[in-house]
């Protein structure tokens, strides 16, 4: 049998000949991304690098380590195809929605959800779950934080596969966090050579409400959302403010926390994305040590409180430049 660490390095070097046959096409076709409201970017950059992580999936089936995630890959594909489509020409909103909602029924069939008992609370999870994509779309704005914070997401995941509960094929963890390294390599730097686009960011998003899912189904203990609660809170608390100013939550914006970080207060974008990776890595650390609701809520509390303390001291400037 092949080493692990030979196997993994195998499909590293293949999926960063990918990654930069992609470079070539990309520039070639002109599929980049460009200034915009929503976006915290100045320069015109490849757009779609994050395409990595859904080959990362295809690289893990295609040698034959399992096709038991088969369902988790139909919805993956699905979702990923919608969204390198809108990456490449807009899309309507009920159209991606739609997809999204189909990738679910393939996510939920996957983790087996789809029983007698489940039908009352089935819709609220369907609902949950495609905010959680869209959300980590809606976070995916300044360089190195989409790859950073599913760095640290899926190293707490393996973490847990190896000295807590096993939940899934740890190998399946170790190649996503491959990709992601490779994708960090062109993305978290200042000027970075890649976006992840929507294809990346809703991809690495799935992916992690796969891994995440299986976990709280096999210990039957929600409290292992933490691993999203930074993004939760700041995606969250955003909704709600934009609906308190009577925006139209349809139309981009800037209203995050660390776009106001990096457009107002002019921080540089790593060190904003190192922020958010900082404050997942405690709550994951603490977890860990502490682990439940308690903790799961202490954390939702504290990071609200510093979000709206947050705000009321710096969202004026945002005021300012709109």
């Amino acid at each position: 049998m092949i080493d692990e660490g030979i196997y993994l390095l195998v499909i590293g070097v293949a999926l960063l000949i990918v990654e930069l046959l992609y470079f070539k096409l990309a520039k070639h076709f002109g599929i980049v991304d460009r200034p915009s409201a929503r976006g915290s970017s100045t320069r015109v950059t490849l757009r779609g690098g994050g395409i990595i992580f859904y080959l990362g999936v295809v690289a893990y089936l295609l040698t034959g380590r399992s096709m038991y995630y088969i369902w988790f890959f139909l919805g993956l594909t699905a979702i990923a195809i919608v969204s390198f489509i809108d990456d490449l020409h807009s899309l309507k909103p009920k159209l991606r929605l739609l997809v999204h909602f189909l990738a679910m029924v393939f996510l939920f069939v996957q983790l087996g959800l789809f029983t007698v008992s489940s039908w009352l609370w089935l819709p609220v999870a369907f609902i949950v779950c495609a905010g959680v994509v869209n959300i980590f779309n809606f976070m995916d704005g300044i360089n190195g934080i989409t790859g950073g914070y599913a760095l640290v997401g899926l190293g707490f995941l393996l973490y847990v596969d190896y000295a807590v509960h096993p939940f899934a094929d740890a190998v399946f963890i170790k190649i996503m966090i491959v990709a992601v390294l490779i994708f960090c390599f062109f993305n978290f730097r200042t000027k970075a050579k890649c976006f992840a686009g929507d294809v990346g960011s809703v991809s690495i998003a799935f992916v992690l409400l796969f891994l995440v899912g299986k976990l709280v189904i096999t210990t039957h203990d929600f409290s292992w959302f933490i691993v999203m609660i930074v993004y939760g809170v700041d995606g969250c608390l955003t909704i709600v403010h934009r609906i308190i100013m009577h925006e139209d939550l349809t139309k981009p914006h800037r209203n995050h926390a660390y776009q106001i970080m990096a457009n107002e207060l002019g921080m540089p974008h790593v060190s904003v994305s190192l922020i958010y990776m900082a404050l997942q890595s405690v709550a994951c650390a603490v977890y860990i040590v502490f682990p439940g609701y308690i903790t799961l809520v202490a954390f939702t509390i504290l990071y609200s409180i510093a979000y709206v303390l947050f705000m009321k001291k710096y969202f004026y400037l945002h005021r300012k430049n709109m």
